[in-house]
């Protein structure tokens, strides 16, 4: 506990690699913010420049230092190895300084990392092999010379894979630098696609290699991430929770029947099943566009939750629905329009359809479509109520199910966002996501059921948002711990 005259202590950490690796990005990814500037060229860090990552009550703070990239290597290794000589200070200060200039930010960075930094964090690209990275054996040299802990994190490893085919990069860059002392830890930390659980992961690692004079204000400071991230992960299953609280309870009455004596003679003539479809078609158009909007709705909070540009909600939702696949005995039409519906993408010209009426032009081809959903699959996805005087269209558990699946997958879409390259454009929901998150919710389902079932019938919405709320977080937390044993 930190005394009224304490000074409040900094934990400093240099960000160092290869021109153009991606060091900036990551800086954005890990701070949530889109600081410095990211273009793909060599270079365009040409200062170093800190950033606050956390801050506790008491002051203190850790610090990520970018840092201008790597050129040249071999001559970068052989000036710093001259740097402590009175030619070595020459050709520095006085040719590099003014001929040279983004080679003299170099030096500058590397002696300020070695006097001020306690951990240093060397960025990679993963995408390539490191038996052919020329630039490896010198820029390890460089490492050596800081003489500080040294951390690797691999970037750019592409989309989400599963566990086993990432370890296997993983080890495959640990085997290569096992020759390398200074090397401490080798983690994956893809600025374009992590999720939190990779970061907590490295503020783990860097725990183990901060000084020891200054631990305890580090546990101090990642007791702040921890407090922030679980923060943020209640929330988002709050949202989510709400959005499937709505679905559950939302209804739609539908037209009223044709009089008796109508009714029967259109049957006899066969018109009556035609007719009873377009009651459905009319009740439904309303009760899918407020899903639709929901999602929406739903997905930009999850978006500004995570500090990310809210108006990608559509591209996420269209990433999601690319992805998903409906496991239900509906025909190929039938389940891209409705796994556009559960993912929020059903934007644009189909909702514009929608909106514009099903009994005519282009809408009809919708109409039929939702026509046909309603009928050949009214048992899976909706619930028509028993009451004839007052007969009402609802989702039904199935239906519902499907609902909490794309849900989930949503939040994986949004927590993987690294920033990458500023507002929304990278993220993917891949299909072993989908595999593992069913595999979760087959185990408890009946649960989010009884959650159903309470939403139909009224009861205190506020006890069923928290109940769910935590079905929910407990059932993602078992995801992750899928994805990421």
């Amino acid at each position: 506990m930190p005394t009224p005259f304490s000074t409040p202590l900094q934990i400093q950490i240099a960000l160092i690699s290869h021109t153009n690796a991606g060091k900036t990005t990551l800086a954005r990814t890990l701070m949530g913010l889109d600081v410095g500037e990211v273009r793909d060229a060599p270079h365009v860090t040409s200062l170093s420049e800190s950033h606050t990552l956390l801050q506790n009550p008491a002051g203190d703070q850790l610090l990520l230092w970018d840092t201008p990239g790597f050129g040249d290597s071999v001559r970068l290794s052989k000036r710093l190895g001259m740097s402590d000589n009175p030619i070595g200070w020459f050709l520095r200060e006085v040719l590099d300084r003014y001929r040279d200039r983004s080679f003299w930010l170099s030096q500058q960075a590397l002696r300020t990392a070695r006097e001020a930094a306690d951990v240093v964090l060397y960025l990679v690209n993963s995408s390539e092999d490191p038996h052919d990275a020329g630039y490896l054996a010198p820029e390890m040299a460089i490492l050596q010379w800081l003489g500080k802990p040294v951390v690797i994190l691999l970037n750019q490893m592409g989309p989400p894979r599963p566990h086993q085919e990432e370890s296997a990069e993983l080890q495959r860059w640990q085997t290569y630098l096992a020759a390398y002392p200074v090397v401490q830890k080798v983690l994956a930390l893809d600025a374009f696609a992590r999720c939190w659980v990779h970061e907590r992961v490295f503020y783990d690692a860097l725990a183990e290699l901060i000084p020891a004079d200054k631990k305890s204000a580090y546990t101090s400071l990642f007791q702040v991430w921890q407090q922030e991230n679980e923060s943020r992960f209640q929330a988002a299953m709050a949202l989510i929770a709400l959005q499937l609280i709505q679905a559950a309870q939302d209804v739609e009455a539908l037209p009223q029947e044709d009089a008796a004596m109508l009714s029967t003679v259109l049957k006899v003539i066969g018109m009556g099943k035609q007719r009873e479809q377009k009651r459905h078609d009319k009740a439904l158009q309303p009760l899918m566009l407020r899903l639709n909007e929901s999602v929406l709705a739903t997905t930009a909070k999850l978006l500004k939750l995570h500090r990310l540009d809210a108006g990608a909600a559509h591209k996420i939702n269209q990433r999601v629905h690319q992805q998903y696949v409906v496991r239900a005995p509906v025909d190929a039409k039938q389940a891209g329009l409705l796994g556009a519906m559960l993912s929020g993408a059903a934007t644009g010209l189909s909702a514009d359809l929608m909106a514009g009426g099903l009994s005519f032009g282009g809408g009809a081809l919708v109409g039929g479509i939702l026509g046909a959903l309603s009928f050949a699959g009214a048992a899976w996805a909706f619930n028509t109520s028993t009451d004839r005087k007052h007969p009402q269209l609802r989702f039904s558990d199935d239906f519902l199910r499907s609902l909490l699946v794309a849900a989930l997958l949503r939040y994986l879409a949004v927590a993987h966002f690294g920033r990458g390259r500023g507002n929304f454009a990278e993220g993917e929901a891949p299909l072993f996501w989908q595999t593992e998150v069913e595999a979760v919710l087959s185990e408890n389902m009946s649960d989010f059921v009884d959650v159903w079932k309470g939403a139909r019938d009224a009861l205190d919405l506020s006890q069923l948002s928290q109940r769910l709320s935590a079905l929910l977080a407990t059932s993602m937390s078992q995801i992750l711990r899928k994805l990421y044993p």
